[in-house]
């Protein structure tokens, strides 16, 4: 079995059933024999609090989906582990983060995430709320994934507020007060008391601003009431950590050896753009400093045998993926599922065979997909302007808004990026199921996944995909706000998996993925024969072994010719 270049898969730990164990039983499965050399299994594994496991509590494993026995089980199976490591943010209620709470200035944890005020001094104006307003050339430089500056206001225990970077989520919840609460203000009667409780009360429910309330003959206490309303509140959010902090590397020693200790071979950087900031430098990307820190994480990352995968969305006219792998890198292909739709919706195969001879003209080490567990990355196909000169794009602004309609139109859910001033600036992915994304057509599934085992790179297969799972919509009302990424996240039960599994777009799929995993043929060269622009023609060879995929992208039909220990053998779809 072809391990360091086999088929992985992705899923949470209770995607299947209800925890990892359940996963396992699907894998002892005869019919998942052999299709499987990898798994990336995201990052619920670890506790974790927020955006579905991206907001690290911390990097012990959370044993309500995960044991000990279900890694020895996967060891058994011969599956190599891939895992995630959050390296900008850290939850709330991580211990460093409680520590600040609860210690304030005296926490040994107080630079290990950014005081933004700090970080901002003498490089802005302080505004009435007394959180400096970078200089707008500094603030015009800033990447944004909300609108607002990305800050957490932070109570500490002497009832000063600071304010702390957070690019991620946030939320701030005030719980309601009692009577009790309010006992030790002196000189306020039980009966102002009450009528107090239930103004504050009465704005929490309406989520006002509690700075705006007016207590009347009672304002003399507005301070002491507020103080005491903010030492009941709550906080859910991703707090960015200090890079420059030398706790924060000895934290990621500690994580590095821990999954290392899980069996895990690959680690995926989620995030590390945004790690490095420096002022007047943009937040995303800077450089030399994230090459710094990517360094720095590597060393680490040798002495714990793991190879790192980092994570990062971009333009393709940007060439930060030229810049990563150029770094010796493996990178993430955001490219091919978009490129794929538009090969299959269009009928081309233009576009998908430019980026492909690009992979292995320049030696591109790559992790490829489909779906995954966020979106589908469209931005990341268009052209950019570098330094006043327009670099292109896999495809043209016009094709990639049309594909992006067309997935919308067939129930697709939209993620928008922006500006320092708050608005929209791009489409940032589309959330659907890949499935639905084709419009539902099982042929066209089957043709995405054929092209995607061909192609260079390790296939990384959500398992969703597998069972041609359709958007969840429901999922989605459930989530309430920002719960669009839900869509595509439905849990499949052991009996689904059985039911599943006599459906031919499930198995005709195994079959293509466990000959990607299995034959030998794809640890060799590839070739790609471009005569016809409406026909997929990719040949894989290694000394006498071969794989050979052959599709009309207008009739949706495909042969996959292919040796077994010098036999011919074939498909047909």
């Amino acid at each position: 079995m072809n391990s360091s270049n086999g088929v992985m898969l992705n899923a949470y730990p209770d995607s299947i059933g209800t925890n990892l164990s359940d996963i396992v039983s699907m894998l002892k499965m005869p019919q998942f024999e052999n299709t499987f050399s990898q798994f990336y299994v995201l990052p619920t594994f670890f506790n974790s609090d927020l955006d579905r496991g991206f907001s690290i509590i911390n990097y012990a494993i959370n044993e309500e989906l995960v044991s000990k026995e279900d890694l020895v089980a996967l060891k058994e199976l011969n599956i190599m582990l891939k895992f995630d490591i959050v390296l900008n943010h850290l939850s709330v209620a991580s211990p460093q983060f409680k520590d600040i709470i609860k210690n304030g200035e005296q926490s040994k944890f107080k630079d290990f995430f950014i005081n933004w005020n700090e970080f901002w001094k003498g490089n802005g104006n302080l505004n009435e709320e007394g959180i400096i307003v970078p200089k707008k050339e500094f603030l015009d430089k800033l990447f944004m994934r909300k609108s607002g500056l990305p800050i957490l206001k932070v109570l500490f225990p002497d009832g000063t507020e600071r304010p702390y970077w957070n690019t991620f989520y946030q939320k701030i919840t005030y719980h309601k007060i009692s009577i009790i609460d309010l006992q030790s203000i002196q000189n306020l009667s039980p009966e102002n008391t009450l009528l107090i409780c239930g103004k504050v009360n009465t704005a929490i429910d309406e989520n006002q601003d509690l700075q705006t309330l007016d207590f009347g003959n009672q304002s003399e206490f507005k301070e002491e009431i507020l103080k005491i309303v903010n030492s009941n509140r709550t906080y859910l959010g991703q707090m960015d950590v200090n890079a420059k902090s030398p706790l924060v590397w000895e934290f990621y020693e500690e994580v590095l050896a821990k999954v290392a200790s899980y069996g895990g071979q690959i680690l995926r950087l989620d995030a590390f753009a945004y790690l490095h900031k420096e002022v007047g430098e943009t937040n995303f990307f800077n450089k030399p400093g994230t090459w710094d820190y990517l360094e720095k994480i590597n060393q680490i990352a040798k002495k714990n045998n793991l190879v790192l995968l980092p994570e990062i969305h971009a333009e393709f006219g940007l060439h930060l993926h030229d810049e990563v792998a150029n770094e010796g890198y493996s990178i993430y292909d955001f490219f091919l599922p978009g490129l794929t739709i538009h090969a299959i919706e269009k009928a081309t195969n233009k576009a998908l065979m430019t980026w492909a001879k690009e992979i292995i003209a320049k030696g591109f080490k790559t992790v490829n997909m489909l779906g995954c567990h966020d979106g589908i990355p469209i931005l990341d196909l268009k052209g950019k302007e570098v330094n006043g000169v327009y670099q292109k794009g896999l495809l043209q602004d016009e094709e990639i808004l049309e594909m992006m309609d067309l997935i919308i139109e067939r129930g697709g859910q939209v993620k928008n990026l922006y500006g320092a001033d708050g608005k929209k600036i791009s489409y940032y992915q589309v959330n659907a199921t890949y499935f639905s994304a084709l419009g539902e057509n099982e042929q066209k599934l089957l043709l995405a996944r054929a092209i995607q085992m061909f192609m260079p790179g390790i296939p990384q297969i959500w398992y969703l995909d597998i069972f041609a799972g359709a958007n969840d919509y429901d999922a989605v009302l459930k989530a309430g706000k920002d719960g669009h990424k839900e869509i595509n996240r439905t849990t499949l039960s052991l009996k689904n998996i059985e039911e599943g599994l006599k459906k031919e777009v499930v198995t005709k799929q195994l079959d293509i993925i466990r000959l990607r995993n299995t034959s030998n043929a794809f640890l060799g060269t590839v070739a790609f024969d471009e005569t016809i622009e409406e026909e997929i023609n990719i040949l894989w060879s290694n000394e006498k072994e071969y794989a050979h995929l052959v599709a009309n992208l207008k009739t949706l039909e495909f042969s996959i010719k292919y040796s077994e220990s010098g036999e011919e053998k074939s498909f047909q779809f």
